[in-house]
Parts: structure tokens; C-alpha cells; sequence
């Protein structure tokens, strides 16, 4: 027992001391390569398509500045106002699935950030405990707009597509400084499922979204703009 506890000892001191030292590196060097990218780069080769990884990291000021404005508004309004939970949210979702209603997302852009740059996306309570773990360190460690620098630089914005440069050339033959407001707000629209939704060829249910988008970033944009100025 003692030999065991001596072992149990030493992988949580590994674990701590590694997932640190990775938070404290990734504060200043790009995330060039995350899980996410690798477990669909082998989903694709299982599938027997070819391999697709699109992918450029651009620094936060390279990046249209209607950008961060139109995710805060399409996936986390309070974004600049939490420290990485949307606890209300969280309790809404709660209810709503215990009520049998369809299940929707309380992940916070944090939540999202931790888990990509990080993680795995197949939902677990192991995987939401650990990414809870990374949400709090990056909050502390990064700040808001480190987080919205690599979270844009990393999210899935296609099949094999990831970070908002990616997609600026994929989808509309320009790069992520040159993207409009109403670019950025299509892009925004297809986060829940990228997959699935399409900035490239939007149907009239993400022109809605992206209209809704637009309207909601005029709120929100003081929000960051004093956030960034601080």
C-alpha cells in the first residue's frame, strides 16, 4: 500500500506539473496542433477520405476585429464578464434536461478554448471535470484575450478547417484581417455545428442566424472594445 500510494503520489504530481508547464507555454507560443485536429485527421482516414487539415495561426491583432465581437454574441455574451463559468446557463441547461427538453450547450468560450486546445470532444463527466480543471487555469494564466486569440485560432469552422484564417481563405478567398462584419457574423452562425452548417454555402436558417448575430454584436462590441483597452 505504501509503494502504491508512493506511485498514486507521483502521477498526480506529473499530471499538475505537466498540465501547468503546458498552460504556462501556451500563454505565448502558438497552438499549432491540438487533439481536436488529430482525432479528425484519423476519422477521415478511417472513413477512406483524404486527409484535410487546414489550419494558419494568426496573432489576435491579424484577426478582423468584428471577430471576437460576433462569437461573444453567438456563444457566450457574458464572455467578458465571467471568470469561466456561466453558472445561470449551466442550471438552465440543468432543467431543460431533466424537463426531457432537447439538450442544448452551457459551455462558456473559456470552457470551449480549454477543451480544444486540450482535450478530446467526446462529451464525458471525466472529460467536464478535467476540462473545468483547464478553464480555471487558462482564466488565470492567459486572460480573456489570450483565450479569444487561440480560441479563434483553433475552433472547428469546417470539415478539416480550423481557426478563423482557415476559413477566410477557404470560404470567402481572403484572410482573417480583410473579413467583414457580415462574414464574421456567418461564421459565427454555423459554431454550434460547423460540420453541419455552412458559412460557404449558408442556407436561410444561417442567414437568419447571421442577421441575429449583427443585431446582438451592436450590444456587445463596447463590452470588448473596453475590455481589449483596459
Amino acid at each position: 500500500m505504501k509503494k502504491l500510494r508512493k506511485i498514486l503520489l507521483w502521477i498526480v504530481l506529473l499530471f499538475f506539473g505537466s498540465t501547468i508547464l503546458i498552460v504556462l507555454l501556451y500563454r505565448w507560443v502558438p497552438v499549432y496542433y491540438t487533439p481536436l485536429m488529430g482525432i479528425r485527421s484519423i476519422q477521415q482516414k478511417w472513413d477512406g477520405r483524404e486527409v484535410k487539415c487546414s489550419h494558419h495561426w494568426v496573432p489576435l491583432d491579424s484577426i478582423s476585429p468584428y471577430m471576437p465581437i460576433a462569437v461573444i454574441a453567438s456563444e457566450d455574451q457574458l464572455f467578458t464578464q465571467h471568470n469561466g463559468f456561466d453558472f445561470k446557463a449551466i442550471e438552465q441547461a440543468r432543467k431543460e434536461a431533466a424537463e426531457g427538453k432537447r439538450r442544448r450547450g452551457a459551455s462558456t468560450i473559456s470552457q470551449q478554448t480549454a477543451k480544444n486546445a486540450f482535450l478530446w470532444p467526446t462529451s464525458s463527466w471525466i472529460r467536464k471535470g478535467v476540462e473545468a480543471y483547464f478553464t480555471v487555469l487558462i482564466e488565470f494564466v492567459w486572460g480573456k484575450e489570450r483565450i479569444m486569440e487561440v480560441y479563434l485560432n483553433s475552433i472547428e469552422m469546417g470539415d478539416g478547417i480550423y481557426g478563423v484564417d482557415a476559413v477566410a481563405k477557404e470560404h470567402f478567398n481572403t484572410r482573417a484581417a480583410k473579413l467583414t462584419r457580415e462574414q464574421c457574423a456567418l461564421i459565427a452562425a454555423t459554431l454550434p455545428n460547423p460540420i453541419k452548417f455552412s458559412s460557404k454555402n449558408p442556407s436561410a436558417y444561417m442567414r437568419k442566424r447571421q442577421k441575429a448575430i449583427l443585431k446582438q454584436m451592436r450590444n456587445i462590441e463596447h463590452y470588448w472594445k473596453e475590455l481589449i483597452n483596459e
